[in-house]
């Protein structure tokens, strides 16, 4: 069996990674959605919301699994014993950057295998930063996230998105 990390930081999780999630589950026996506890940018959830939230969202799909993990992506994936790593990419930007990241995960971790999932047209443009903006100012998130995600963004902006 072929266990897939999917790591991110999922500030909150968007249908566009659920759909990653699903297409991945679809071809690797077990997937492993890896939030990460201390991304590089302020997170708006915490990592117990973050998590949450994935498992939540993922409850219907038994080969996926969420769990926190710590440090390096590539640590993580030896310590699920994952021999690939998954990510999505939406525009040409995100190739260049997961290309970088990709040849130190290589560097580090060679004997894992990287596959990416280009995003559905529908999903192209989401990225969870975009989708605070438009939340925090009150904005119709409606099938960008699960409900249950838009109700824990209402209620960390105090308004009504739904």
């Amino acid at each position: 069996m072929i266990t897939a990390v999917y790591p991110g930081s999922f500030d909150p999780i968007t249908n566009g990674h659920i759909d990653v999630a699903r297409r991945a589950a679809n071809i690797f026996g077990k997937v492993i959605i890896g939030v990460f506890d201390k991304p590089m940018k302020i997170v708006t959830f915490s990592l117990e919301e973050r998590v949450n939230m994935a498992r939540e969202a993922v409850k219907d799909i038994p080969n996926i699994e969420v769990k926190p993990f710590y440090g390096l992506a590539v640590d993580f994936a030896k310590e699920v014993n994952a021999n690939v790593m998954v990510r999505g990419l939406r525009v040409s930007a995100d190739f260049e950057r997961e290309f970088d990241m990709a040849m130190m995960n290589r560097k580090l971790s060679p004997q894992l295998e990287l596959v990416c999932f280009l995003a559905k047209p529908e999903y192209q443009f989401l990225r969870s930063s975009l989708l605070k903006e438009v939340a925090r100012v009150g904005g119709n998130i409606e099938g960008m996230v699960p409900e249950h995600v838009a109700r824990a963004l209402k209620e960390k902006n105090g308004n009504s998105l739904i």
